[in-house]
């Protein structure tokens, strides 16, 4: 099983390096110590240049509070209140011409002069320097001991409560050299002209070695699991392309992240160069170290350094690209030969170009997409209009849409989709089956999609977070799932099928070497960057920014749907409550007042028919007929004060044998006739929790309609149950049932043509002839769905004429207990 690994190995690219380690360090007297962050962060005494490392992994090297910075400058620390020094890198001899011992504790001007402080405190007063590193002045060369003919420019920013100043010495004389302004404008306008996001790229990385120099940059992205790759580029024709190349997320580890999440910048000029370190190593006025994170100079890790080293690079600079706030890539700028010093206004150039790349990558991505975008916004705005229509999400899976409308595969790109909802999955194209996504969403909703965590997960490789997806890795390697409910439990999901891809590594990324170091051993970078090709399964296409903002929006509008409906579902149950008990009141004051003179009726007829011989043959007929009547009509009201009653009686619930209430049921309402009934029972019935006499009842009607109805011989009444999750094959039921009990009245009847389905639980309705099979009222079934929706349930029915009818319904509030 292959999947992308890490390793030691993008560093070859960037910033300074393969932190991690166990920090040792030495002491005066030759022993090795392990300082922790905690002892770092309250003054333990810490140098890059001076005290050993051990590698043993990349996420604890403190990049931020080196403790030293690149020689080719120098760096000077004033305390805000007074701007006098209190820290100086060591070889401030060397860059500005005075000693450290001479500059600690005496105020700046004597640096940069009298002039020079006053700007200084200008700018400190004028603009807001915090984290922000600005451009001070330029020092004469004169100043300059390096050896390096040209200025020395000074920047300065300010952090926790002290002003640095940056002296670099770059080469320059102070002469402008070309006009960047008008380089940048001409790079803006290029860019804008790109139609894709891969055009974008190429030219951003084609006009910043323009203004640069370097012999190569490259834009590297991010993937969504930390790895990254070689996007574009442009170089010196004589090098080896990278195009397309990859390298493990080891390679940029997470302090590097943090960095480039701050700064749009990173220059290292010279890789070969040596390290000043500061003087005194921790700030006297707070015992802390300095943090660096916004210097230009902060020196460069080892594992940096040598692995550029292997690459035969000489100097560097990288540059961030950043999406909403969030790390998206890089570029990368690689100089041979020698070192490659970046002037003040070549930096500030690419800095401007780096915020605007930030800026237009979407815009650029965006009209890439254009075409796909609008269609997932047209096929998701049908199916928000479907589902308001509808009155709920679950049509949003249908296979066959109603009216032709598109279903949740006709948006966004996938080989299979399902949505939960109500309790029960809904599914299209090619998807998990019912038990494995039970388990899926499970894990998203309790692990992924917490309420803690962002309402959204996108990844082409879902057996890397979730190992049990390796069985149905063929249809669901990649998976894309948002919430569709608030603090609720409904999904919907977005699947895409195993697609084997081929990977160019930079080297072989699963290479970790060690080295004897002098405080023990110590990763190294690897030398051969020759082309390492792995075969990499139980991946999927990658799901693009387009699609996974498409889905957040769709969330958010069917987050908004649900709840709308729900207000309105509540608002129209809260009517419906008051106009059935007013209506369950109107039905039996009428039913009731309606007895009194229907009691005078009939007892007048019945003393009528007494003296029958006084009257002739048709006279007669009509008492008899009359006496039928109002027996029917007092049977009629009857019946529907039992169903006013029912709506107005509380649910009490028991604990009942339903073995035991059938057999009650058969004992009410067999007949003398029905010898021969066969009663067929699968298996033995469940213990559940209801109201005895309804769900009494409810069997007593249902096996009472099967015996009026029914006219084979032998007469064949089974009652069975489907429970959760149980695979059955009987018609008109949902193959599995997900979430409660159904319970079910089969028999060997005439059957109930389709068209009549839902005219039986209607009162009063019957199907024959009043006085065909028995007879009866009409009421027997409208009382049956009643009682099973007093108990929270719902009641539906199959039947083929001739072959019999099936009627199924759940009892939520009384599911089955064993």
């Amino acid at each position: 099983m292959g999947r992308f690994r890490n390793s030691t190995g993008l560093d070859l690219l960037f910033h300074t390096a393969k932190q991690g380690m166990t920090n040792s360090m030495t002491t005066t007297d030759g022993k090795a110590t392990t300082p922790t962050f905690s002892q770092q962060a309250h003054g333990t005494a810490y140098s890059t240049k001076r005290d050993g490392l051990n590698f043993n992994n990349c996420d604890s090297e403190p990049v931020q509070t080196p403790g030293c910075v690149q020689a080719h400058g120098a760096l000077l620390v004033l305390r805000l209140a007074d701007l006098c020094i209190v820290q100086a890198s060591d070889n401030v001899q060397a860059v500005l011409g005075l000693s450290v011992e001479a500059m600690l504790n005496g105020p700046v001007g004597a640096v940069i002069g009298v002039d020079g402080e006053q700007q200084l405190r200008d700018l400190l007063i004028g603009q807001s320097l915090d984290r922000n590193p600005v451009y001070l002045l330029s020092l004469p060369a004169g100043r300059n001991k390096m050896g390096m003919a040209g200025m020395v420019d000074v920047t300065v920013h300010a952090i926790d409560g002290v002003a640095i100043l940056e002296c670099e010495s770059t080469g320059h004389t102070g002469a402008v050299s070309a006009d960047y302004y008008a380089m940048v404008k001409k790079t803006v306008a290029r860019l804008q002209t790109a139609h894709s996001l891969l055009a974008f790229c190429t030219l951003a990385a084609e006009e910043i070695r323009d203004i640069t120099g370097m012999h190569r940059v490259v834009v590297y992205k991010f993937h969504q699991d930390g790895h990254g790759e070689i996007f574009a580029e442009s170089r010196r024709t004589d090098l080896a392309p990278w195009l397309g190349m990859h390298f493990p997320a080891e390679d940029f580890p997470k302090p590097a992240r943090d960095m480039f999440s701050k700064i749009w910048l990173r220059p290292i000029p010279d890789i070969s160069g040596a390290l000043a370190e500061m003087v005194p190593l921790v700030n006297p006025d707070t015992n802390r170290p300095l943090d660096m994170t916004y210097c230009f100079l902060r020196g460069v890790s080892i594992m940096y350094t040598e692995y550029l080293q292997n690459m035969a690079v000489s100097g560097s600079a990288t540059l961030a690209i950043r999406r909403n706030d969030q790390l998206w890539g890089l570029i990368a700028c690689h100089h041979y030969d020698e070192p490659k010093h970046l002037p003040y206004q070549v930096r500030a150039a690419c800095e401007f170009l780096a915020q605007v790349v930030s800026l237009q990558h979407n815009a650029a991505e965006d009209r890439e997409h254009l075409a796909y975008r609008l269609k997932l916004e047209s096929t998701h705005q049908q199916l928000l209009t479907v589902a308001a229509r509808e009155g709920g999400v679950a049509v949003l899976a249908a296979g066959v849409p109603a009216d032709g409308m598109p279903s949740l595969l006709d948006g966004i790109e996938a080989g299979g989709a399902a949505l939960f909802h109500d309790g029960q999955w809904c599914r299209v194209g090619q998807t998990p089956d019912v038990t494995e996504l039970t388990d899926l969403g499970e894990w998203l909703n309790d692990v992924q999609l917490a309420p803690n965590k962002e309402p959204l997960y996108a990844t082409d490789c879902l057996v890397r977070d979730y190992p049990a997806a390796a069985r149905f890795a063929n249809v669901a390697s990649g998976l894309l799932a948002v919430p569709v409910s608030r603090g609720g439990r409904d999904l919907m999901l977005w699947f895409r099928p195993e697609t084997i891809q081929t990977v160019n590594w930079a080297g072989n990324p699963h290479d970790k070497a060690m080295v004897a170091g002098p405080n023990g051993p110590r990763l190294t970078p690897r030398v051969s960057f020759a082309l390492f090709v792995e075969s990499v399964r139980e991946r999927s296409l990658p799901w693009t920014l387009v699609e996974r903002e498409a889905a957040a929006k769709l969330r958010q509008q069917l987050v908004e749907l649900v709840v709308d409906i729900a207000e309105q579902r509540s608002t129209l149950h809260a009517e419906l409550a008051n106009s059935h008990a007013e209506l369950d009141a109107f039905n039996y004051v009428t039913s009731h007042d309606l007895k009194e003179p229907l009691r005078g009726i009939q007892q007048y007829a019945s003393q009528l028919t007494e003296d029958a011989a006084l009257l002739d043959n048709q006279d007669r007929n009509k008492l008899d007929r009359m006496v039928q009547l109002t027996a029917r009509m007092d049977s009629l009201l009857e019946s529907l004060m039992y169903f006013a009653r029912i709506g107005k009686a509380g649910l009490t619930l028991d604990t009942v044998h339903l073995s035991e209430i059938v057999a009650e049921a058969v004992e009410m309402v067999r007949r003398p006739e029905d010898r021969h009934l066969e009663l067929i029972l699968p298996r033995p019935l469940p213990i559940v929790r209801c109201n005895r006499g309804w769900c009494r009842e409810i069997f007593a009607h249902l096996i009472s309609n099967a015996l009026r109805y029914t006219a084979a011989d032998p007469q064949r009444i089974e009652v069975g149950t489907i429970v959760p999750g149980e695979l059955h094959a009987r018609p008109g039921c949902p193959r599995a049932s997900l979430q409660h009990t159904i319970y079910y009245v089969a028999d060997n009847g005439i059957g109930i043509h389709a068209a009549y389905f839902s005219h039986i639980f209607k009162l009063f309705k019957r199907l024959h002839g009043r006085d065909e099979y028995g007879g009866g009222t009409g009421t027997g079934l409208t009382v049956v769905r009643k009682l099973v929706e007093r108990h929270d349930g719902k009641i539906w029915l199959d039947s083929q004429l001739g072959c019999g009818t099936t009627f199924y319904f759940t009892l939520p509030k009384g599911d089955a207990r064993e």
